[in-house]
């Protein structure tokens, strides 16, 4: 069986088109209900979400779905994605449920999915559902529909836990942090934790409106934090995305900061301390050359999955692995979460900046990527990597960049593009090779 709805994150799309309409999210209520429908005891379900105006609609539908197969909800309201995950595996839920489209834009939705230890669907529960979406729901009497409830202390109980996080015998007393929530699901919580732990905190994308939600900010779009640490001179900045499950940085220079050099800093650190675990950290293949060179000098590993954050954290449990994530900023700490965290990741990185007593641009420069350029092309149906045409530009682009250069070209699993990404040696013909790339997919 394919997988029609799931991509590498969940069920996402357009919203009010197919698969993000609101019958559409009843649907999946009932078909992931009635598969975490296991036992005789009252089954919970807990939903969150980002701020995106949309998410009040599928919440509802979602609702609606789960209850009408006897699940109670517990509603947690706009909290990042990390939390969902804590919190459905602290209040003993059956499932977890985050209505987020991560770094997308608001015209986009999407619902991502956690088990009841708090770790995302795998495939096989995935599968499972998606063949449940084809069959008509299993309705429950009237006297067992399922209720529903909010509880509003679900951000305070995620601050808490990201602040455990952090070193105790370490303070944030006069450090200025800029912090860009993407006015996402970490407006509140973020800039709260940093406060408390001593930061003086300018915050940036912490006005939500359900419209502006990545709009020109967040990890996507750091320029709107580039500007704002060079003007408060501040010692750093940090990026959170849509639903905060994602870390990019800027120091004091105003230079981004991508999750590559972030895991070198956090395993090599990890390492010296005698917290890492596995011998190394886990990436996708989209991670540069120069990280893998960097952990090997360390005498470390870099363990490559295919692209998407659960497959990470799979290779992660199934190797004894605590550190891992992808270029994008996707940094799990299996120690801490069972997902992507960008306020844990981030308070990580403040941690080895205190520590050390070194400005961000020393600490967070511990290799030299190699040249690389990703692009994307958009497409509308059809199979273009199917296209002879294409492998014919793919087989000759890999020949020219031998074996000292590295080429990924992938459909998109949130989105109707092809990803194109190339790194080798050589600036110029890294370009060269991306750009023949596209204009092959393009035409095909």
């Amino acid at each position: 069986m394919t997988r029609k709805f799931f991509g590498t994150d969940g069920i996402r799309g357009r919203t009010n088109e197919m698969p993000m309409t609101a019958a559409m999210a009843q649907r999946i209520g009932q078909a992931a209900g009635a598969h975490f429908l296991r036992g005789d005891h009252r089954h919970r379900v807990v939903i969150g979400k980002d701020t995106r105006l949309s998410g009040y609609m599928m919440e509802t539908a979602l609702i609606s779905g789960f209850t009408s197969v006897g699940m109670d909800v517990v509603m947690v309201g706009p909290v990042p994605t990390p939390a969902v995950a804590m919190l459905t595996h602290s209040m003993r839920a059956d499932l977890g449920v985050m209505i987020s489209a991560s770094h997308n834009k608001f015209v986009d939705n999407g619902i991502k999915l956690f088990g009841p230890d708090g770790y995302k669907l795998s495939d096989k529960d995935e599968m499972a559902i998606e063949a449940l979406l084809d069959r008509e729901p299993r309705l429950v009497p009237a006297e067992q529909i399922g209720r529903s409830r909010k509880i509003e202390d679900a951000r305070g109980r995620y601050i808490h836990a990201a602040k455990l996080t952090f070193p105790k015998h370490l303070r944030l007393d006069g450090l200025k942090v800029v912090i860009d929530c993407a006015n996402g699901a970490a407006y509140e919580v973020a800039p709260s934790a940093l406060w408390e732990l001593g930061a003086e905190v300018v915050a940036i994308g912490v006005s939500p409106n359900g419209l502006n939600i990545n709009d020109g900010c967040g990890s996507t779009d750091p320029n709107l934090l580039k500007s704002k640490v060079i003007e408060t001179g501040a010692a750093i900045g940090l990026a959170l995305d849509g639903d905060a499950d994602r870390l990019i940085v800027v120091d004091e220079k105003g230079r981004t900061v991508d999750g590559d050099q972030l895991m070198a800093l956090i395993g090599s650190s990890w390492q010296r301390g005698g917290k890492l675990r596995g011998g190394g950290v886990v990436s996708t293949v989209m991670s540069n050359l120069g990280l893998e060179r960097f952990l090997q000098s360390e005498g470390l590993e870099l363990v490559r999955t295919q692209v998407g954050d659960r497959y990470v954290l799979e290779a992660m449990r199934s190797g004894g692995y605590n550190v891992g994530g992808e270029q994008s900023g996707h940094i799990i700490l299996s120690d801490y979460a069972t997902t992507g965290d960008g306020l844990v990741a981030g308070l990580q990185i403040l941690a080895e900046l205190v520590a050390s007593g070194r400005p961000a641009s020393e600490v967070l420069n511990l290799f030299e990527p190699l040249p690389q350029l990703l692009k994307s092309v958009r497409f509308n149906g059809g199979a273009p990597l199917e296209a002879d045409s294409v492998k014919a530009a793919i087989s000759e682009a890999e020949g020219r960049l031998g074996a000292s250069g590295r080429l990924v070209i992938r459909k998109s699993g949130t989105e109707p593009v092809i990803r194109v990404m190339a790194q080798g040696e050589d600036q110029a013909l890294v370009a060269e090779i991306v750009e023949s790339i596209c204009v092959a997919v393009q035409a095909a």
